[in-house]
């Protein structure tokens, strides 16, 4: 993925929202490696490749694909496309006692009228 400054067409004004995503560690430090690379935020490259994804095209050229597998190596990745509808994360440890882990208190009901 590669910004163009020399494109002519008018910036996109969005609202962007915070978001809390869930992601395996590996591929996070990858995609945080490959913005810095990049000068990028997070979020810009994630939305760089989301918006690719969308059109069916690919977000990244030959170069960035040789730096991601680099990337990969360093953070020790062995995922690909292949897996992605089958990982699954390892239950929470149970604290001693059998209780498993502490809760995080309710909120209190409203009362019905």
């Amino acid at each position: 993925m590669v910004t163009n400054d020399d494109d002519p067409r008018p910036r996109r004004v969005v609202e962007r929202v915070q978001t809390g995503v869930r992601m395996e560690k590996r591929l996070l430090k990858v995609l945080k490696a490959l913005a810095e690379l990049y000068d990028l935020s997070l979020g810009d490259l994630l939305e760089g490749i989301v918006l690719h994804a969308f059109e069916g095209k690919p977000p990244f050229k030959d170069e960035a694909r040789e730096r991601i597998a680099e990337l990969k190596e360093i953070y020790g990745l062995d995922l690909d496309a292949s897996d992605s509808h089958r990982l699954v994360e390892l239950p929470a440890p149970r604290a001693e006692g059998g209780a498993g882990a502490p809760r995080r208190p309710s909120r209190p009901r409203r009362a019905r009228r």
